[in-house]
């Protein structure tokens, strides 16, 4: 059983910033590409970030200079900084995982329940 737990969120004022944290935890043989993804009401899932186990990064373009990703020394951890925050940045930010349980097992994705971000103007 894989489980990634979400911190760090909650309300901040436009221009702020937060740090957003994830660790799996479980039966994990390898962990992958890990990432961020958000939800704003009445919208669809979007990436935010990815990042791959050698640390090699990918931001959605309108979030390039604000947000960055980055991993742990652990390998199953991963943050997001974001600075300069904006009402539109308001939404449910969910940790993405993508995690082998065994040596000779498939490579899975597995979610975390999200953490709130709410940004004031």
């Amino acid at each position: 059983q894989v489980q990634l737990v979400e911190s760090g969120g909650g309300l901040v004022q436009a221009g702020g910033s937060l740090r957003l944290s994830c660790a799996a935890s479980g039966y994990i043989f390898s962990t992958f590409v890990m990432g961020w993804y958000r939800q704003a009401p009445g919208r669809q899932r979007e990436l935010v970030a990815t990042i791959t186990s050698d640390g090699i990064t990918n931001y959605a373009d309108s979030l390039k200079g604000r947000f960055t990703i980055s991993r742990g020394n652990a390998k199953n951890t991963v943050y997001l900084q974001m600075n300069s925050l904006t009402p539109e940045d308001t939404a449910v930010y969910y940790c993405n995982a993508n995690i082998r349980t065994n040596l000779y097992g498939n490579n899975e994705d597995y979610w975390g329940q999200g953490t709130q971000v709410t940004v004031s103007s």
